[in-house]
């Protein structure tokens, strides 16, 4: 007999990955819930989190999301879904970061030229999901993941997939697994990797270009499993309680759980705490997404007994470090 220990999580590759900007979440609901809402979540957010979500969108979504980074960065994001047939749903999703203007440095002018570059991170998703008579749904997104400066650059291909169960009496008890950002190395590559040096031969004096191959890194894997209990207070008002837990390919793994209060379908107030797994061990930090987290959506008809509604979201996340992250958000429910 062989017995072995298996740990998840690997803080000895913390750092390693690359295109962390897939791991910032752009939407102010689930922020305000510390993304432990893996089991519950719906609509046009559930692409960032769980895509099998995405089916549960009532008919047709579309969200516009900004979040105040740590350092002066800002993301901007948008999302739309569409209920397709009799359980399938369409989604599209596009973040970008504006990480600011940066001075131009070589090697010949160290202290800068005057003149600016801004860096940019992008990433594009198409997604699926479909729900088999509202018990169980999946979906699957397929994004393109690009970083860039003026003369390099990097792109990768990712896929995202995920379910959700639903069960209980009143549909009160879900289950959600998802599995994110699963796909090729990055390397970057282009004419800032390139240098001008005088041909080695001793016939003819002329330059040879020479280019270097920068270092491949991997995409920021994660898994992520959850669950989730309602309690039912009154005819519209409702108490929910989540939990989650997310194992992390390139750093430690996180537990994480969260209230939500809804109003019916005009307010709701959320609060949640995520906890690092063995934080701060060695020589290796936490990261700074950890600790407390709140928000609040409020949601009202565009006219007396309308179905098309407009809605107002906001979370906030305390960091170990800077002011925290603000997500703002505005959604309209076709």
């Amino acid at each position: 007999m062989v017995s072995s220990v298996v740990l998840a999580g690997n803080p000895d590759r913390q750092g390693e990955a690359g295109a962390n900007q897939l791991l910032i979440n752009p939407w102010a609901r689930c922020a305000g819930l510390h993304e432990t809402n893996t089991s519950s979540i719906v609509g046009a957010e559930a692409m960032y989190l769980n895509v099998a979500g995405l089916s549960r969108v009532k008919k047709t979504q579309i969200q516009i999301g900004h979040t105040r980074y740590i350092a002066d960065i800002n993301i901007n994001a948008l999302g739309f879904a569409q209920k397709m047939g009799k359980g399938g749903a369409f989604g599209v999703s596009l973040v970008a970061m504006d990480l600011g203007d940066f001075d131009y440095t070589t090697e010949d002018v160290p202290e800068g030229s005057g003149a600016t570059f801004s860096p940019s991170y992008f990433n594009m998703g198409l997604s699926y999901s479909h729900l088999f008579s509202n018990k169980v749904s999946v979906g699957i997104t397929a994004k393109i993941v690009s970083e860039s400066v003026t003369n390099v650059s990097a792109k990768a291909f990712a896929l995202d997939a995920g379910v959700q169960y639903v069960t209980g009496a009143d549909d009160n008890f879900k289950f959600g697994i998802s599995l994110r950002n699963v796909g090729n190395k990055m390397r970057f590559v282009g004419e800032g990797l390139s240098k001008q040096l005088p041909n080695p031969g001793p016939t003819y004096q002329y330059n040879n270009t020479y280019y270097e191959r920068s270092a491949a890194y991997e995409l920021p894997s994660q898994l992520n499993i959850g669950a989730s209990y309602d309690w039912l207070l009154g005819k519209t008002n409702k108490l929910t309680l989540v939990g989650n837990f997310t194992s992390n390919a390139f750093s430690r793994d996180q537990l994480g759980a969260g209230l939500e209060f809804t109003a019916g379908k005009t307010f709701a107030l959320r609060l949640g705490y995520k906890h690092e797994l063995d934080p701060s061990v060695g020589n290796v930090q936490a990261t700074i997404d950890n600790g407390l987290s709140a928000g609040f959506s409020v949601s009202l008809p565009v006219r007396k007994d309308s179905d098309t509604r407009i809605g107002l979201d906001y979370g906030y996340r305390q960091t170990a470090i800077f002011s925290g992250i603000h997500n703002l958000g505005i959604r309209l429910d076709l």
